[in-house]
């Protein structure tokens, strides 16, 4: 079930996109001639924002117009980066603007909120009879497997005691008119981790002990009550304030926009932007794949029984909370954004440096305190349509400069489809031991990740490769994502194929890695899995 709406553009998806655009609108407009924040102008803008969103007094969503702009009003605040209002005192829409207008401010905890007066307050793992489809038929079959009794027939139709039913499902699978369906909450039904119960009024509650910021419960929720905070107001801060803001771009950016690639269009359209330059994270994604593949071929099987990739935040953090004992199993490389970021720090010092890519699990990655002080913020893709919109960008018909990124390889622009980063570090193993046999397991989708876990765990994948993606199909089906993942799958692989460097160890940067990966403190940020999840977010 879980990303059946993935592509579809709804109206859902209509209004969260424009929370974003008025937003960075908002953001861009309220620097003055010296490019200092005039914040009771923003505060005016914002308190007008949701009746320009949500005009006239007649609801087209929800059964009132006044709870339609309520929703608009937190989904701003989260916009702005701002927590939810305190609904037991009066709040606005623009309390706390004062602290969101300084370009360092980061989140609060939590990172992914749920709107609770948003949520359906749908029921979850719950057996239901289909009236008009059972049939009522002799052999009962429904009533016979039942192990506790729990259906019997009333009108000639059956009926379940859900105070005896224990939901294992054994009615549902023997009905031959499917008429007894499985209810599902969407949002918890996408959770890999687990994470989402019912509160008091039934409305989902997110244990964020367990929640791992993946993002798939909020692109999930068809009541869009489930949204996670942004950093645009505070990018747009910065550009106004004059800083050398450079955007390093994930390798899932392919045809995000439009287009079939187009580095030259996109880099004109970060200029437009405000930002002073752009860079490929798929550059990262090669000095990653080389690490990998030293230590794979250094570690596995002498020191330890299997080693998993370390670029998916969600899936690592998933892997070392659960399996603890093999925590060392997951790979200490740094993620592809940390190393490119990096790489830009080599001879940007000064600059503040943006991920832009699908994943809001990079916005948690980013806050650990060996990753704050190499990246200053992250957007998605959505997010930073959002600022395009803004600034009346057409990316498809901008003339762009000509060019291509032209440094990292095919492998490493592969990393955004699921099996990619697998596939990059064997191939930079077989560069320098071509008859080396590597296993490889991949999972997607952190249930699955879970699953192959407990296979490597109990000795099933002793001497393999572990590939986890938390998103069902790599990281093109992140949650802050704009096109199909089949669609966006695709056009990577296409744009893979033009890189005049197909290995990743043909990458010129390769030699650098031992520098990068050097932390002041001599950990990785792998090892930072503690601080990564307490409260979901650290505070300084």
């Amino acid at each position: 079930m879980s990303g059946t709406m993935r592509g579809v553009y709804t109206n859902l998806t209509e209004i969260r996109r424009r929370v974003f655009a008025e937003v960075a609108r908002i953001a861009y407009a309220s620097a003055n001639e010296k490019g200092e924040a005039s914040v009771d102008d923003t505060a005016a803008q914002l308190q007008q924002l949701p009746y320009e969103i949500v005009p006239g007094d007649v609801a087209t969503y929800r059964e009132s117009v006044f709870l339609e702009r309520a929703i608009v009003q937190e989904r701003i605040r989260l916009a702005m980066g701002l927590p939810l209002q305190d609904l037991d005192r009066p709040e606005t829409v623009s309390d706390g603007i004062k602290k969101a207008a300084v370009p360092e401010t980061y989140y609060e905890p939590p990172l992914v909120n749920v709107i609770k007066f948003a949520c359906n307050a749908c029921e979850d793992n719950v057996y239901r009879v289909m009236p008009n489809a059972c049939q009522g038929c002799l052999a009962h079959p429904c009533r016979e497997i039942c192990p506790k009794g729990a259906i019997s027939f009333r009108d000639k139709k059956a009926f379940i005691d859900h105070d005896k039913c224990i939901k294992c499902g054994r009615c549902a699978n023997v009905c031959p008119y499917h008429a007894i369906h499985h209810h599902v909450r969407p949002c918890a039904d996408a959770c890999g981790m687990h994470a989402i119960g019912s509160d008091e009024h039934g409305r989902a509650e997110i244990d964020y002990e367990k929640c791992v910021s993946c993002g798939q419960c909020l692109v999930n929720c068809p009541f869009g009550a489930i949204a996670d905070k942004s950093q645009i107001f505070q990018t747009i801060m910065a550009i106004n304030a004059g800083d050398e803001v450079i955007a390093e771009v994930a390798p899932a950016f392919v045809g995000q926009f439009g287009g079939k690639g187009n580095v030259d269009k996109l880099r004109e359209a970060f200029k437009e932007l405000g930002f002073a330059g752009m860079e490929e994270v798929a550059l990262g994604a090669d000095l990653c794949t080389v690490e990998e593949a030293e230590d794979f071929l250094d570690e596995v099987p002498e020191k330890i029984p299997f080693m998993g990739t370390s670029c998916c935040p969600a899936w690592s953090v998933m892997a070392k909370k659960e399996f603890p004992e093999h925590a060392g199993c997951i790979s200490m490389a740094l993620t592809p954004m940390t190393l490119t970021a990096r790489l830009i720090r080599r001879q940007h010092p000064n600059a503040k440096i943006v991920f832009v890519g699908p994943c809001s699990a990079k916005k948690l990655e980013a806050m650990r305190k060996s990753v704050k002080s190499e990246v200053d913020f992250v957007l998605t893709f959505e997010e930073m349509a959002g600022m395009m919109q803004a600034k009346d960008i057409d990316y498809t018909k901008l003339a762009g400069e000509g060019g291509d990124f032209d440094v990292a390889s095919a492998d490493g622009r592969g990393f955004a489809v699921a099996g990619g980063v697998a596939n990059a570090v064997v191939n930079a193993i077989h560069r320098r031991y071509p008859d080396r046999e590597v296993n490889v397991a991949n999972a997607e989708g952190l249930d699955e990740c879970r699953k192959m876990m407990r296979m490597a765990v109990k000795g099933k994948y002793n001497g393999y490769l572990l590939e986890g993606m938390a998103c069902p199909g790599g990281c093109v089906a992140g949650a802050g994502t704009l096109q199909a993942v089949a669609k966006s799958a695709g056009a990577v692989k296409m744009y893979s194929k033009k890189s005049s460097r197909k290995n990743a160890t043909e990458n010129a940067y390769r030699m650098l890695i031992p520098e990068l990966e050097r932390d002041e403190d001599g950990k990785h940020e792998q090892d930072q899995v503690a601080e990564t999840n307490e409260a979901q977010m650290p505070k300084e």
